[in-house]
């Protein structure tokens, strides 16, 4: 892995599609967990290695390359998200129900709900304010470790673990108002 970084440091394209490969994967899993729908997740996904193609340059080596790409990929997550949320209304569209009741006929009502509270849950890490959606993001929808999430944004992992702190309380109390 750390000859992997080292390589995509010195903008070697080979070593790139290496690094494609082992991260289409998660960076999906990121991308969706975030955005909620698999076809976002795609377009998401690929603008990700786009933009972390694009950003070579910068990428120091000196951290985990997964950590990198998963800061690329929630940047370029919320950013959708964003820009979709002024366009949609903010209700769930039925599309998304009917879908959810489809895919478990068994018990359609625990599925849309379980839908509905992804959804809420995603809209109000959304709202967080940064550095806290960063952090949180990162966390629960990248899977990444505190230290990983300390060398992807260069912030001391003491500064990551009160942030993510601060950041679940926000959630929290969010959330709260939410189901009030």
């Amino acid at each position: 892995d750390l000859a992997l970084a080292r390589a995509l440091a010195t903008g070697d394209e080979a070593a790139f599609r290496v690094f494609v490969d082992q991260q289409t994967a998660p960076v999906f899993r990121i991308c969706y967990r975030i955005l909620g729908r698999v076809d976002e997740a795609e377009d998401a996904a690929q603008e990700t290695f786009v933009l972390a193609y694009r950003a070579l340059a910068t990428f120091r080596g000196d951290g985990p390359a997964g950590a990198w790409v998963a800061r690329i990929a929630t940047r370029e997550c919320w950013r959708r998200s964003s820009s979709r949320a002024r366009r949609l209304a903010a209700t769930t569209p039925l599309d998304d129900i009917l879908g959810a009741t489809l895919a478990d006929p068994a018990d359609p009502a625990r599925e849309v709900v379980a839908a509905e509270e992804r959804a809420a849950v995603r809209r109000a890490v959304a709202a967080l304010p940064e550095p806290y959606r960063e952090v949180v993001a990162l966390r629960f929808f990248g899977d990444l470790s505190l230290a990983d999430i300390a060398s992807a944004t260069g912030r001391p992992e003491g500064t990551v673990k009160a942030q993510l702190h601060r950041g679940l309380e926000r959630l929290r109390r969010g959330m709260r108002m939410v189901s009030t």
